[in-house]
């Protein structure tokens, strides 16, 4: 018996042995769907790489403004002196926070226009410790950028990605001067994109992220894992509201056509046809289904799309053959468009379709 379970075993293993060589050198000899593939990667633990890479591109921006105040402060208690002292006024320095990122070794660096308006002064210290006085050399009210020059050469500049798709879980870094803390660099992902109607500038197609942006990190850098600037971080909604880890980047793809502009024209030029806009929803107007438009708001007498036909109320449908989505997405595809482009727009007034073409003029100057 003990001779027949010996024998068993040996014909057991010398036939498991034989099969392992065989799966070893034919794995395609496995059933479909059996073999499973480890994984030997891991997340990456480290992002000093990038930081690396962008950091010495980021500047610390320091501004100072003069403003009149009170000699006597009204909240004061009332003496003899303080009444004495009530009408007289004294100018005092106020200080302000920001970053910036270096565009070009010539010294030329975006920023956000919310960090350099009405200042008097506007200083730059840099990463390897030189400060330099910077002046401006544009603003783009629109998209809350500002473009400034200072005198020196031979900057490291940032490598910009405009080109690249993004999409909400991302990584990103923010790199910035948060609370005079130069080059300070967070962490977070990309938690959406393309948000608009916040209320922080007229041109809206925001990086939201929940990367750490604090006070002084406006204008720097929103990085990706290989060191390209992918945005300008610009704005974060308040903790006075409860929010955490929601801010907004402007998007490369903006910045450098806003920077390529101001460095052309001194300014930016967008198309205007003289009307606004605002979200419809989806709504039945032909008995046939909902259709979905975007609505005249507000229309501007003798402006391009007055002189076209196009009145309040009335619907657009559609803009050179493609579909109208949203006012948002409309606002921005006439803006991205020279003056003197022809827009052919399907529209709805009354129940009743008609076409008219729309000649776009210049955006009239906004006010900072």
């Amino acid at each position: 018996m003990q001779r027949t379970v010996h024998f068993f075993f040996q014909i057991l293993i010398a036939g498991l042995a034989l099969a392992f060589v065989l799966v070893w050198f034919k794995p395609d000899l496995l059933p479909s769907g059996q073999v499973e593939v480890v994984s030997t990667s891991s997340p990456a633990t480290s992002y000093a790489d990038a930081v690396n890479r962008t950091a010495p591109s980021v500047v610390s921006i320091y501004t100072r403004t003069m403003v009149s105040e009170p000699l006597v402060n009204p909240n004061e208690r009332v003496t003899l002196h303080n009444m004495l002292m009530r009408d007289y006024r004294v100018l005092r320095p106020r200080d302000g926070l920001g970053s910036g990122v270096i565009v070009s070794p010539n010294g030329v660096i975006l920023t956000t226009a919310h960090v350099i308006n009405g200042v008097d002064n506007i200083f730059v210290a840099l990463f390897d410790g030189r400060v330099a006085e910077a002046q401006v050399i544009g603003t783009d009210p629109g998209t809350d950028l500002a473009v400034l020059k200072v005198d020196l050469d031979d900057l490291p500049a940032a490598v910009f990605n405009t080109a690249a798709q993004h999409r909400p879980g991302d990584v990103v870094l923010a790199i910035g001067n948060a609370f005079g803390l130069n080059h300070t660099v967070t962490q977070g992902i990309i938690s959406a994109i393309g948000r608009g109607d916040l209320n922080i500038s007229a041109y809206e197609d925001y990086i939201q992220t929940d990367a750490a942006i604090n006070s002084g990190n406006s204008g720097g850098a929103l990085v990706n894992p290989e060191g390209e600037v992918i945005g300008i971080n610009s704005a974060s909604l308040s903790q006075n509201v409860g929010a955490q880890g929601i801010s907004f980047a402007i998007s490369s793809r903006i910045a450098t056509e806003v920077l390529e502009q101001i460095l052309e024209y001194g300014e930016v030029r967008r198309g205007w046809m003289g009307a606004n806009l605002s979200d419809l929803p989806l709504i039945d107007l032909e008995g046939d289904g909902p259709v979905e438009g975007v609505q005249i708001s507000q229309i501007y007498r003798n402006g391009p799309a007055w002189i076209a036909g196009l009145r309040p109320g009335d619907i657009l449908l559609s803009a050179n053959g493609q579909p109208v989505g949203n006012a948002r997405e409309l606002t921005l595809r006439v803006a991205d468009l020279p003056a003197g482009e022809e827009l052919e727009f399907i529209a709805i007034r009354n129940g009743q379709r008609f076409t008219t073409s729309v000649r776009l003029i210049q955006l009239p100057p906004l006010q900072s």
